[in-house]
């Protein structure tokens, strides 16, 4: 392996500028909102509206309405995968990288809740869950109940994360559907395609469209991404085909040679972004984005709040209060911000408003002191 000291070095903002192209935030995108979910891999989908606000804030011309139109057609779906958490995917990700990242957060979520299986045959609750929801969609409540007849003495939470884990449970529509929305109710991948169900993700394949996305990156780096470890094999099966360079730390960092780097000082707009967004955490070191004073001021318990972007960087939180008759959305920077900023951050909030309140709802913008 080449020493590491003959790598070109990228500092913080040039992996900020390079990162935020592939992920669509220097410039809104002329993609379909399928075409861009296919790029990102994937849009974190924990709640139900950050996925389009994700896309609100990186395609030009979205509306709420084309990623709905993809889940009511099952162009796109959501279901547990990278993480081990909910993501909205095309239907041919949706199982191909629930197959690639099964061996890694998803197994070992399930072997967290071995204690509530005691007794349980994996491969029986496996079969019995398919026919479940296969005959007709089933909340996790529905189908915890009747795994209990089946395992009485089991923990019931225990038997439907197992359910969760072993099966790669879609979430169907209208759950997700913007405006309309409803419980949780599941069936299989199978049961909601149409087609043949493709084979689990190719490795390579699966850096190289990392990297694309959000690249330059270290093997660690899709490693937090995935949920994965071991990976360094595959990046090192590809070396021959990237390009190499090093962090300010000395960290290794691969990339595609073709892929966007622009210059650190390409402006970069304000971006506003939901809770959980990709951007946020698909790097082991997230400097690049997000500064180390401002690490721990986006959540409040387990509630992660909503982010804004200034010079590429995390500088605030946001928030939205919808009434029936008005809408206030809230910004909140983690510092001073200068006349400027302001007048753009405002054009960003109205314009992410236009594409997400309803017409004829009245909408305001507020700016809170300085946390």
């Amino acid at each position: 392996m080449a020493s590491t000291t003959t790598y070109p070095v990228l500092g913080p903002r040039a992996l900020n500028r390079a990162t935020l192209d592939r992920q669509l935030l220097l410039r809104r995108a002329p993609l379909t909102a399928e075409q861009a979910v296919d790029h990102l891999v994937g849009l974190q989908a924990q709640n139900t509206k950050p996925p389009y606000y994700a896309l609100a804030a990186r395609l030009d011309g979205f509306r709420p309405a084309d990623l709905s139109g993809l889940m009511e057609s099952r162009t796109v779906a959501r279901i547990v995968t990278l993480r081990s958490t909910v993501h909205t995917h095309t239907a041919r990700d949706a199982v191909a990288l629930r197959g690639f990242v099964q061996a890694g957060a998803i197994d070992r979520e399930l072997s967290l809740f071995r204690k509530g299986l005691a007794g349980v045959d994996l491969d029986r609750l496996a079969a019995r869950s398919r026919a479940l929801v296969e005959e007709r969609p089933r909340t996790p409540k529905e189908l915890r109940e009747e795994l209990l007849r089946d395992w009485p003495d089991a923990d019931p939470q225990s038997l439907s994360v197992a359910a969760r884990c072993l099966l790669p449970l879609v979430q169907v529509t209208p759950r997700g559907l913007w405006g309309r929305s409803g419980r949780v109710a599941l069936t299989t991948a199978d049961a909601w395609f149409d087609g043949p169900a493709p084979g689990p993700a190719d490795p390579g394949g699966t850096v190289l469209r990392y990297l694309a996305a959000f690249g330059p990156a270290s093997v660690k780096d899709m490693q937090t991404w995935c949920g994965l470890t071991r990976l360094r094999p595959a990046f090192e099966r590809l070396r021959p085909r990237l390009l190499a360079f090093r962090d300010e730390h000395g960290t290794e960092l691969f990339d595609l040679p073709d892929a966007p780097r622009p210059d650190e000082d390409t402006p970069a707009p304000p971006r506003f972004l939901p809770e959980f967004d990709n951007l946020l955490l698909s790097h082991a070191d997230r400097t690049r984005v997000v500064p180390p004073a401002h690490r721990a001021r986006t959540w409040t318990g387990n509630q992660a709040h909503r982010v804004f972007l200034l010079d590429g960087f995390l500088a605030g939180i946001w928030h939205l209060a919808e009434e029936k008759d008005r809408t206030t959305l809230t910004v909140e920077p983690f510092a001073p911000v200068t006349s400027a900023q302001r007048t753009a951050l405002t054009a960003e909030a109205e314009r992410t408003l236009r594409i997400t309140v309803p017409e004829g709802v009245p909408y305001d913008i507020v700016f809170t002191q300085e946390r």
